[in-house]
């Protein structure tokens, strides 16, 4: 477990409160200046947290005006502390990724949400409090490098694609002193509070690859973040297990356990009452309007994980709503490779937006 400081008295966003080099395990291709550090943040509520995250300086002059920024919200690691990408590393996909934005002169900052590195617990696919800790990031990195510019944008996969959009949706109002410039999200899980709330007893993984786990990770976060649900009379003596050991590994190692269980396994009871149904949408659930920069929109044809048909609901309301919307489809990119296929097309929306 890391240890840090308590925080006491009103949340300064951003304030860091450690600096260190970061882990050769963490680091990222073509960076010049690489760091960890620990920093202020708030949760769904705006009560006071603590997150951590990695800084990637890429090398060469700085530019006129400082560094372009890229806040990077990362994809599924799991939920234990060690997990964090500071700390153990990218995922291969997510580091070649970043090693382009290093590559084509933009800095990127990413972090690792509270719970993975720091003390609590991740409030897996709370869109707000992980929208919260992408945007104290970028205050916090600018103090540690004062030649990060204040022009910035969100990048994300997975949940993080779902971080990249609420972190859209929150951005100027949460950090007006930022100049937020626009979204790139990949992969988005939406829909989910829609989906979420009709499982139960005996319901099957419906073909979607990962969903026994992204479940269980979902009530793990919400147990913490909404006590007064008492998640666990929702769970089975199987789900309580499982969740048990999922507080312990990370994803890949935690999938193993997962073989053969079906979501339907992780329930004694539906989670379709009416409280629960409240619940996740609050925590789930995504804005399909307010947004106030453009947003693009990367989804792959073959992924599995999130599978393109609720990827196309969601951006047929975000468009319908009058979101400056970029939305690109990928032929053959399953999920982990939807930002590797998407990278050409989002380096010139990125360009337009900061300029």
């Amino acid at each position: 477990m890391v240890g840090m400081p308590a925080l006491a008295g009103p949340v300064d966003r951003g304030e860091v409160l450690s600096t260190s080099d970061l882990a050769p395990v963490a680091s990222i291709p073509g960076a010049d200046r690489e760091y960890r550090v620990t920093y202020r943040s708030t949760d769904h509520n705006g009560a006071p947290t603590v997150s951590s995250g990695a800084i990637h300086v890429p090398a060469g002059p700085v530019p006129a005006g400082g560094w372009p920024v890229v806040s990077y919200a990362h994809g599924t690691v799991g939920v234990a502390q060690s997990c964090a990408p500071s700390l153990a590393g990218e995922t291969a996909a997510e580091a070649d990724y970043l090693a382009r934005w290093l590559a084509r002169g933009y800095a990127v900052v990413a972090t690792d949400y509270v719970g993975l590195g720091t003390p609590g617990r991740l409030a897996y696919l709370d869109g707000v409090a992980a929208a919260h800790n992408v945007i104290d990031m970028v205050r916090a990195s600018r103090s540690v490098v004062p030649d990060l510019s204040p022009k910035w944008v969100v990048a994300g996969l997975s949940q993080g694609g779902q971080a990249s959009m609420l972190t859209a949706r929150l951005a100027t109002a949460y950090a007006p002193e930022l100049d937020y410039r626009g979204a790139v999200a990949m992969g988005v899980p939406s829909n989910l509070d829609r989906l979420f709330p009709l499982a139960g007893p005996g319901i099957p993984d419906l073909g979607l690859v990962g969903l026994t786990k992204f479940m269980l990770f979902t009530m793990i976060g919400m147990r913490d973040a909404r006590p007064e649900l008492k998640v666990d009379q929702y769970l089975s003596p199987k789900g309580r297990e499982l969740a048990a050991l999922a507080e312990q590994m990370c994803t890949v190692p935690f999938g193993q356990h997962v073989v053969g269980v079906s979501v339907g396994d992780l329930f004694a009871r539906p989670l379709g009452t009416d409280e629960m149904r409240g619940a996740m949408t609050e925590y789930l659930g995504i804005p399909t309007s307010g947004y106030d920069r453009p947003v693009f929109l990367g989804q792959g044809v073959g992924d599995l994980v999130v599978p393109i048909p609720l990827t196309l609901a969601f951006a047929g309301e975000l468009a319908a709503s009058g979101t400056d919307l970029t939305f690109r489809t990928y032929a053959g990119a399953d999920h982990m490779g939807t930002p590797a296929a998407s990278f050409e097309d989002s380096v010139p929306f990125v360009q337009r937006v900061m300029q």
